[in-house]
């Protein structure tokens, strides 16, 4: 049996029932296909349970330092590890069956659960079943990368995934991977009350950030007793009775490191492995990634590739951003391209770093003759009025042209104030006219014109 269809969407993900709201509304009929659960990873095993982590993690933080605001609430702080998993749960599953709900119920949309596999360009069995549409859409999103590293295969480890079905907190979460995920979980688990472990084969954190703001980083992490160790060049895992033994192999400290539960957090791969693309005749790089144009066409001109599996993001919102870029493109008439997009993300330990454009050491490996204005948030009221001074907040100016082309807020509230930056990068104004903003204060944002007035050299 063969359907056909105006469009087909293989993937629930972010993109795809945006983009099938806006095909249907247009008058298309189209098909959407997922495996398994709708939303995705930001609502299944990213965004939404981690940031309901998050939350609990620093209710339980602040509750230990209640007394610090002249708040008693007597008694030690507990942690009901079910508790905390059922309301994560909870609100992950709401979100997951809201988008489901959704797209089953929109018109001209037909919902068909199971994998998809190309066996031509034009053709996807599900099953049984054959689909045929004019245009298709591949949003199928990414998992976890698992590398061989010697001896994983004698002990037990865990991705974001799995961990995320932990009901009790463990002993000593030893984690592999010392950028945004591990950081994320390294917080929200020793808050918890875990001992934590931080191994990071480079020579430090988050090494795609300035040094400053990731010595910062290290620092909050420390503070509240998380152990880092870095330049951790041979990786190995051997089983030590009931635990696991995690080699290290610095040239400094302990061996190896022995905890209860390892977490693998060392990157990402693409779902593009068992979707018979070679069939579609869709190209992909060397890490599986589908080879997209800067308005997210494939090699093949009917197919598109949306979100996590192009390679052109790892976010929720850049996902959203491809669904908005195809959707100008193929139904208004527009040309909007992923090359305009200015790069924002957001590191969500507590206090976060928002980051928007380039470092400075992007900036200057660009050839850019950069001034730039950093300020701790010691020096900020907002953060002393909450008692949360750590971190910093840094801007990036181009010498010549004024623009603003980048910059960090690590602090309390770093990932929204981080906006006014970043909408102002989007309206191409110079920093000047930031600079002459009169914000509110007390806020954090209210310290960037003041920064922008403090450029150097």
């Amino acid at each position: 049996m063969t359907r056909h269809f105006d469009a087909m969407i293989i993937g629930a993900g972010q993109a795809g029932p945006s983009l099938a709201g806006r095909l249907t509304a247009a008058s298309m009929r189209v098909a959407v296909v997922e495996r398994k659960f709708f939303g995705g990873t930001c609502v299944n095993t990213g965004c939404t349970p981690t940031k309901t982590l998050v939350a609990s993690a620093a209710a339980a933080h602040l509750a230990r330092r209640a007394s610090e605001y002249g708040v008693s609430i007597g008694g030690a702080v507990s942690i009901d590890m079910r508790a905390v998993k059922a309301r994560m749960d909870a609100i992950s599953h709401s979100s997951r069956d809201g988008v489901e709900s959704w797209l089953r119920e929109m018109e001209r949309c037909t919902v068909i659960q199971g994998h998809a596999r190309f066996e031509a360009p034009d053709i996807v069995r599900v099953g049984e079943e054959l689909l045929t549409a004019k245009h298709i859409f591949i949003n199928v999103g990414g998992r976890a990368l698992v590398p061989a590293f010697p001896g994983l295969d004698r002990v037990r480890s865990l991705t974001n995934t799995s961990l995320l079905e932990l009901d009790a907190v463990p002993r000593h979460l030893v984690i592999v991977g010392g950028s945004y995920i591990g950081l994320e979980f390294a917080q929200i688990f020793r808050r918890f009350g875990a001992e934590v472990t931080v191994i990071e084969k480079g020579p430090r954190l988050i090494g795609r950030e300035d040094a400053d703001v990731s010595t910062a980083v290290q620092a909050i992490l420390e503070a509240e007793g998380i152990a880092v160790r870095c330049s951790a060049e041979c990786i190995s895992f051997a089983p030590r009775g009931a635990a696991i033994a995690v080699g290290v192999g610095c040239a400094t400290g302990a061996p190896d490191v022995v905890g209860s539960h390892v977490l693998l957090a060392v990157g990402r791969r693409p779902n593009t492995d068992d979707l018979g693309l070679d069939k579609a005749g869709v190209a992909m790089d060397g890490r599986g990634y589908i080879t997209v144009d800067d308005q997210l066409r494939t090699s093949v001109p009917h197919i598109w590739a949306l979100g996590d599996c192009n390679g052109r993001g790892a976010f929720t919102h850049t996902a959203y951003n491809d669904f908005e870029i195809i959707a100008a493109n193929l139904l208004d008439g527009e040309n909007r391209r992923v090359s305009d997009r200015i790069p924002g993300y957001a590191l969500y330990i507590d206090p976060p770093l928002g980051r928007v454009g380039l470092s400075e050491a992007e900036a200057r490996a660009k050839g850019y003759q950069v001034r730039v204005g950093q300020r701790p948030m010691t020096r900020v009221a907002r953060a002393i009025e909450k008692g949360q001074t750590e971190g910093l907040m840094k801007v990036v100016v181009d010498r010549e042209t004024d623009a603003i082309l980048g910059a960090a807020i690590l602090g309390v509230g770093g990932d929204e104030a981080i906006h006014g930056v970043l909408d102002m990068m989007n309206a191409r104004v110079r920093a000047t006219t930031l600079q002459h903003a009169v914000p509110i204060h007390p806020t954090v944002s209210e310290l960037i014109p003041t920064i922008l007035g403090e450029l150097y050299p």
